[in-house]
């Protein structure tokens, strides 16, 4: 059935960037922030737009229509009787006519629903997706080259996106869909600032995303910046601060029915947590109960990109992490292997991380030529890669590699010294 938009509502809906359908569930929001028990259907508005005269709203109603149009319900084209009839004049001068005043002048009111409150240029879904598209494409950046790189990228799309926010026009739903994006990039600077070594501004900007989450009520990318808040925390030494926030995301997933992929991505920052305060045994708890996430994963229908990282290999290298905390290098050298071996080419900054990790360990267990020749494979391909975490990795491997004494450490401590 085709839209019949003949009459003033049906001119203010327009205006407002409203179709009839999300129209329908912007009453019901506002019905409720009213506190007045009304609702109307797609066929009532219709209605509305559509009968001459069209037919007059009940007062529960009426209320809803004003304040989301902001002028009185004769100026929107229905036959309002004396009794119903909202004026405009101070409420103070309202005297003894039982009627409900508006405080503001209605012309005035009028103007305000129908023009954009900025002369900005209209945004629409297709800059939605456009935008969207470049903020996707921050993971797939950070991951083969690196968060230099990235993070150039994210001021450009943070800057557009906050100019398009302060003076362009648009309709709440897609406002609501560009502070999401911006809540996105405040994580993304959050882990930019782990990366490189800028803890500060790292937790800084974790606290804008967590707010900026927060009034968008979206408790998954809250879920996703409390994730990287963990690592920030542990690396300040923060435990108790690393701590809540696991348990603030699980309690956040659970609300929002998340899948068990995202679960598992809280089970392994809650290992790390337990790892780093020396908690072995919560270690192995939380190791678990990843286990057991990673075996329900492939059910999840719908994987949020921050957690599209996750698998198998994680789960490997949260284990080997524990073995070395413990000081079993050994014990940890089959799990870092299997993770260097699963992680995959679309991850090649992470995996080039975990090998330089896995050299560290087998120098530590006594295998020298294979510490060097796994350092070397990363070397291979060093200049693809722009990571202060990885150059920090690489410098610990050569600082250690440099007091063994051993030919092929001396030349893989020279070739690292060349190339970095």
């Amino acid at each position: 059935m085709t839209e019949q938009e003949s009459g003033g509502l049906a001119r203010l809906r327009r205006a407002a960037g409203h179709t009839q359908e999300t129209f329908v569930n912007a009453f019901r929001q506002e019905s409720a922030r009213l506190g007045v028990a009304a609702a109307v259907s797609v066929r009532q508005l219709r209605r509305w737009e559509s009968e001459t005269p069209p037919p007059l709203p009940h007062p529960g109603r009426q209320a809803v229509l004003e304040a989301m149009f902001g002028m009185p319900l004769a100026e929107m084209g229905f036959d309002v009787p004396g009794h119903r009839v909202t004026v405009a004049a101070p409420i103070s001068d309202a005297g003894e006519v039982k009627r409900r005043t508006f405080v503001a002048d209605a012309g005035a009111l009028a103007a305000a629903a129908l023009l954009p409150a900025a002369p900005g240029p209209r945004i629409g879904t297709a800059d939605l997706g456009r935008l969207r598209e470049h903020l996707d494409g921050l993971y797939q950046t950070d991951h083969t080259a690196g968060s230099v790189p990235a993070g150039t990228q994210a001021e450009r799309i943070e800057a557009e996106i906050t100019r398009a926010l302060s003076s362009a026009s648009y309709t709440s739903g897609v406002g609501r869909e560009l502070q999401t994006m911006l809540a996105e990039l405040h994580g993304h600077r959050a882990w930019y600032g782990y990366d490189g070594g800028r803890i500060a501004e790292g937790r800084a900007a974790c606290m804008e995303a967590l707010a900026a989450a927060q009034l968008v009520d979206n408790p998954l990318l809250q879920v996703s910046v409390l994730e990287t808040l963990v690592l920030l925390a542990v690396r300040a030494g923060r435990s108790w601060e690393a701590a809540s926030a696991v348990e603030n995301a699980y309690r956040l997933a659970t609300r929002a029915g998340a899948g068990a992929t995202v679960h598992l991505v809280i089970a392994l920052r809650d290992a790390n947590v337990a790892t780093h305060a020396g908690d072995l045994s919560g270690a192995r708890r939380a190791l678990s109960r990843a286990v057991s996430y990673q075996g329900r994963a492939d059910a999840d229908a719908d994987v949020p990109n921050w957690a599209g990282f996750v698998g198998p290999f994680e789960v490997d290298y949260a284990t080997a992490d524990m073995y070395v905390r413990a000081d079993q290098p050994k014990r940890a050298v089959p799990f870092l292997r299997a993770a260097v071996r699963g992680i995959g080419g679309g991850l090649a900054r992470n995996s080039a991380s975990y090998r330089v990790k896995l050299a560290g360990v087998l120098l530590a267990a006594g295998e020298v030529d294979e510490a060097c020749a796994e350092v070397g494979g990363v070397l291979d391909t060093w200049g693809g890669i722009a990571s202060p975490r990885l150059l920090g990795k690489v410098h610990d491997f050569q600082r250690a590699a440099g007091v063994v004494d051993s030919p092929t450490a001396r030349e893989c401590v020279a070739r690292i010294r060349e190339t970095v």
